[in-house]
């Protein structure tokens, strides 16, 4: 059987209105923050070629404002500008030759965003705050609705002129302004736009009529619309169902895309693992089964062998991939190879949406070459000039990709570790229940590496003279770091290389790595000491609550893991403690640890309160860079060693910086 055989729905064409798209993956619309000025960069260009490349049949651009009133940040493109023409014209001259379609998605927030870039009031049907912005906004008058379905026409206006292939009129899904509009818990208006479904609708309808117009008889024209807004007061599946028939009587539309929830549960839109995948199917296929029209459906689909279940199943005509294609743009052309297995998984981990957050542009947790196509991306990896003899020192995800690279540019790599198995910190953290998925990233690393003749050595601790004595010509550094033990937090930095907290070296506390590697026995009641915020405490508090602990979470931060809300999980992971008995003690200093107590203060009154009977610390309190052979090495570099630091042996961070810098090292040699 081919693969092909294998993936008879998934990679076979399917009609459009009048287009015919190649197979059923349609890369649906999600930011990059590579706009620049409100209108697209070569970069922007880069990051959709890349997935037409790939294979993909069809893909909608990231959503796109259509008025000035809906600018979360300042990398938002607006498609009511003239200027995005021949934006258009370069984006779809570039994907047009590897045989994908390419649609705009105009769109507006309304309520779900603030003032803080624009400069002007948000806008809403009504005078209801989001639950995340907490903005009062402007409730829009007849003459603000008549300027919104005039940005969606200028909107399908440009996209024609720009000689895209369609539209995609965005804002019934996710709780932004027609879902508002459509929503009876977010419209409580009492003139033609509120009250009655036919009243709601209206807006819509007006912007179809306007869309279609614009886009004449031959572009294709769809919607995306929520099957399910997953809250109290909502529309659910059986009322979207309705909506959906109401939009395909017009005659106007010629597919429907789908999604799930609002800024009331953004878990429902882009959930970080663990979640079912498919998770969203059941309500798409009742909406499926109210219309004729073709169904795009979406939800956390990550293997090419899920998707075809539910295209084959019936669930739906196209599966949407957002995250799937950030890790791998090359997932399609995969399947076609008969090299599914060898798919980059998306693991969960919302790294694309924290980078988003920090107002950097798109990445990946384990793709370097997301966002990044024109440095990393497919067919810029070169074979070296000169292999050379290279040793990489550790095995975690650093040196993993360090190897891999190194070793598809020819060189002859032997890649170490001290430990017994490869995979670091990412490998412990993937044995606790919600982290699992993480362990994707380290199966691929090796399934990759089994693919070359990297030579990988474990239980080996390197020391200089044997890289002296073996005869390497480029060394990569990558042995990781190790929690701090000292316990004093970053509220006393005069601290921090003096005296020990109180208790911190008795023998039934441990830093966060030492115990996600050890797992020690300890007593019945823990504290998990958190200053960092990140999610290092949560997966510890988790791992020690589902091992039958009492777990007590003390840190001096005024939240649980605030990190946690740039992948938009804080939420869902600080449920997900609380229901495991995890009790939670913010502003709280720790001060001294004794046999059977942890001594705290209050951050800001200093008010004194005491843990009893606690039988294990845990401190989540940073870590320190295990550079120690760096330096032991560093003066052999004046006899032309090539020597590199990377990932957290160079500064304690993040998966993802490991990898790109495992990457950028083996390039470099």
């Amino acid at each position: 059987m081919t693969e092909n055989a294998a993936y008879p729905h998934l990679l076979s064409p399917h009609k459009i209105g009048s287009h015919t798209i190649k197979n059923r993956v349609w890369m649906s619309a999600h930011a990059t923050l590579l706009v620049r000025d409100h209108l697209f960069t070569d970069e922007h260009v880069s990051y959709y070629v890349e997935r037409a490349k790939g294979g993909v049949g069809i893909i909608t651009m990231e959503a796109m404002a259509v008025h000035e009133t809906t600018q979360p940040y300042k990398g938002k493109a607006f498609a009511f500008d003239p200027r995005m023409v021949p934006q258009y014209q370069k984006i779809a001259d570039a994907v047009h030759p590897y045989g994908a379609k390419i649609l705009a998605q105009p769109w507006h927030r309304g309520r779900q965003t603030n003032s803080v870039t624009s400069g002007v009031p948000v806008w809403a049907p009504s005078a209801i705050p989001c639950s995340v912005y907490r903005e009062m906004p402007h409730v829009m008058s007849a003459e603000d609705i008549n300027e919104i379905i005039e940005g969606y026409r200028l909107s399908a206006r440009h996209a024609r002129e720009g000689g895209l292939d369609g539209i995609e009129v965005h804002g019934m899904s996710h709780g932004y302004l027609l879902n508002q509009f459509l929503s009876p818990a977010t419209n409580h208006r009492t003139d033609n736009y509120g009250g009655s479904l036919e009243n709601r609708l209206r807006i819509v309808l007006e912007i179809l009529d306007a869309t279609r117009e614009e886009a004449g008889p031959d572009l294709i024209v769809g919607v995306r619309m929520n099957s399910d807004d997953g809250h109290d007061g909502g529309l659910g599946p059986d009322e979207w169902a309705d909506i959906a028939r109401a939009f395909e009587a017009t005659g106007k539309i010629d597919y429907i895309g789908t999604s799930h929830g609002t800024y009331l549960n953004r878990m429902l839109i882009y959930p970080t693992a663990p979640v079912d995948h498919g998770y969203q199917m059941s309500a798409t296929r009742r909406l499926k089964d109210a219309v004729s029209l073709p169904v795009v459906g979406a939800g956390r689909i990550v293997t090419p062998d899920e998707a075809e279940k539910h295209l084959a199943a019936g669930d739906c005509d196209f599966v949407a991939l957002a995250r799937a294609l950030i890790a791998d743009p090359e997932w399609v052309a995969k399947a076609e190879r008969g090299e599914a297995k060898r798919v980059r998984p998306c693991v969960g981990a919302n790294w694309c949406l924290s980078s988003i957050a920090a107002q950097a542009p798109i990445a990946c947790i384990h793709n370097p070459a997301a966002g990044a196509e024109t440095t990393f991306g497919v067919g810029t990896l070169k074979k070296a000039a000169k292999p050379k003899k290279v040793a990489v020192v550790g095995a975690g995800p650093a040196g993993l990709q360090a190897a891999l690279t190194a070793s598809q540019r020819g060189h002859q790599v032997s890649l170490y570790d001290a430990r017994d198995k490869v995979g670091g910190q990412a490998a412990w953290w993937s044995t606790v229940p919600s982290r699992q998925e993480l362990s994707g990233i380290i199966k691929w690393l090796s399934a990759e590496l089994a693919q070359t003749d990297t030579n990988i050595v474990l239980n080996h601790k390197v020391e200089g003279a044997f890289l002296r004595d073996e005869g390497f010509e480029s060394v990569v550094v990558a042995t990781g770091s190790q929690g701090v033990t000292h316990g004093w937090s970053p509220l006393r930095p005069e601290r921090w290389n003096g005296a020990a907290l109180p208790g911190a070296d008795l023998p039934h506390v441990f830093s966060y790595t030492a115990y996600l590697e050890a797992r020690p026995k300890l007593g019945k009641r823990v504290a998990v000491v958190d200053s960092i915020g990140g999610r290092q405490g949560a997966v510890v508090a988790e791992l020690l609550a589902t091992s039958g602990h009492e777990v007590s979470f003390i840190t001096q931060l005024g939240q649980p893991s605030p990190d946690l809300a740039s992948s938009r999980d804080w939420g869902k992971s600080h449920g997900m403690l609380r229901r495991l008995g995890i009790s939670f003690h913010v502003d709280r200093e720790v001060t001294e640890i004794t046999n059977d107590q942890v001594v705290t203060r209050d951050a800001y009154t200093d008010e004194a309160e005491v843990f009893d009977d606690i039988g294990g610390v845990v401190l989540v309190m940073g870590s320190v860079a295990e550079d120690q052979l760096f330096h032991e090495i560093l003066p052999a570099r004046g006899d032309g060693l090539e020597i590199q630091l990377i990932g957290d042996a160079l500064a304690p961070r993040r998966v993802s910086d490991a990898i790109r810098e495992g990457e950028e090292a083996a390039r470099a040699i």
